[in-house]
């Protein structure tokens, strides 16, 4: 039992997964593929897949909290690959085509990496 005018603080361990440290990587080093989709992105397009630009809802929890709608994803194509593959460009930010920052996943949402500019 509490207090009277004490809080109940919920233990960081309770709340759900941490924020991971994403690190960072430059675009220079990503895949020329990568590099093909992020200037498409500040073209505005055209886009190869009708996904690409959709809302990226962060399910994971991997990125830094945002309210939906504020990341888009785009698809990075992978050589070889018969469908998508597991390779994309996350930005955060309005306009789409001046993101405030960029996340590269080169394995489908399980880890990501700020693109430096």
């Amino acid at each position: 039992m509490l207090a009277a005018g004490a809080l109940a603080v919920t233990p960081g361990w309770a709340r759900g997964p941490a924020i991971q440290d994403v690190g960072s990587v430059a675009l220079a080093e990503l895949p020329s593929e990568a590099q093909t989709t992020d200037r498409l992105i500040r073209a505005g397009g055209p886009f190869p897949y009708p996904k690409d630009g959709t809302v990226f809802g962060n399910r994971e929890r991997l990125l830094p909290i945002k309210p939906r709608g504020h990341y888009r994803e785009y698809t990075v194509k992978t050589p070889g690959a018969r469908d998508r593959g597991a390779r994309r460009i996350v930005c955060g930010g309005r306009p789409p085509t001046r993101p405030e920052t960029c996340f590269y996943t080169g394995d489908h949402y399980a880890s990501f990496r700020r693109i430096v500019y």
